[in-house]
């Protein structure tokens, strides 16, 4: 090919380019089944143990790798690190090794139901929150790879109000408080969201309420909570969901199954999968994703803060 046929072709490569739509252009055009979400970090959270808090974080990863997406589940409950426990896994390494330099990051996730990838974070979340500007440079530069191919990162944090819960919480993109129809429970989950509202949110927590026996009692918990919220703390909380106090979810725990996997039509599953559906309805906002996430980590000591609900309601 001579220099004269090049130079003409030129111009119509360039035409061609030009008219080329760009990666945000084929989004639009795609189905919104397969359109591509922003980024997004959901920390779980709960005011006291044994709300069923990591369960529900277990699930709901589980129920959006079903429907396609990227998820990252953070283990990154420092008392009772137990995902890997719900979902079958056995890690052998965690974060810490990745902080102190032993390891990368991709020697430690690891790899769950359906895609699903797991961190288990809990012993590297208080020296992550330590971390000098150079160290922690270096480590959000060595996660940018996986980061880029995520839609979600779900993080189980702690229970309570202490300073690993809240400094995990406030570092996401938004809060999931779950809570149970139970008095001390809810009373407690009202004291976590007063702690996280002390610090300014990107979004109003999500309220979830577990164990219920039906539609009438997550109704009358949520109306409860809402109402102390907006009271107090001029909050508007948003009413998430429930999901319903199911024996099948106690079975697939002893089978150290995901309940959604192990017994599908389950009133429980349906209710993550509600959850599920959502949260991806719910366009949210472009966020620096789990990089973000690990840049804004850090010490939130809580003081303690003992609140009775039905004192701050009257």
């Amino acid at each position: 090919m001579d220099s004269s046929s090049a130079s003409a072709r030129a111009p119509r490569i360039r035409r061609a380019a030009e008219q080329r739509p760009n990666r945000l252009e084929l989004d639009r055009l795609r189905p919104a089944a397969l359109r591509r979400i922003p980024r997004r970090t959901l920390a779980v959270a709960s005011g006291k143990g044994g709300v069923g808090k990591s369960n529900i974080a277990a699930n709901l990863a589980i129920a959006l790798a079903q429907r396609g997406k990227q998820v990252l589940l953070v283990d990154g409950d420092l008392g009772l690190a137990n995902v890997d426990l719900l979902l079958g896994l056995s890690p052998r390494t965690t974060l810490k090794d990745v902080v102190q330099g032993r390891l990368a990051l991709e020697d430690v996730v690891l790899d769950g139901p359906l895609g699903l990838r797991v961190l288990p974070a809990s012993s590297g979340v208080e020296e992550l929150a330590n971390l000098d500007d150079f160290r922690r440079e270096k480590l959000v530069r060595s996660i940018q790879e996986l980061d880029e191919q995520l839609d979600f990162v779900l993080v189980d944090t702690g229970s309570g109000i202490g300073r690993n819960v809240t400094s995990l919480a406030l570092a996401a993109d938004e809060v999931m408080v779950v809570t149970t129809p139970e008095p001390p429970s809810f009373s407690d989950a009202y004291a976590l969201i007063k702690v996280l509202a002390r610090r300014p949110l990107q979004a109003p927590p999500r309220l979830v309420v577990n164990m219920v026996s039906g539609y009438d009692e997550w109704q009358e918990v949520a109306a409860r909570i809402a109402l102390v919220s907006r009271r107090f703390l001029g909050l508007e909380l948003t009413q998430w969901g429930y999901v319903y106090d199911d024996p099948a979810v106690g079975h697939a725990v002893q089978k150290q199954e995901a309940f959604v996997q192990a017994a599908p039509y389950c009133l429980a599953s349906k209710c993550i999968q509600q959850l599920a559906g959502r949260l991806l309805e719910d366009p949210g906002f472009e966020s620096a994703g789990l990089e973000g996430f690990l840049r804004r980590v850090e010490p939130e000591p809580a003081e303690g803060v003992e609140l009775e609900l039905e004192g701050e309601a009257g």
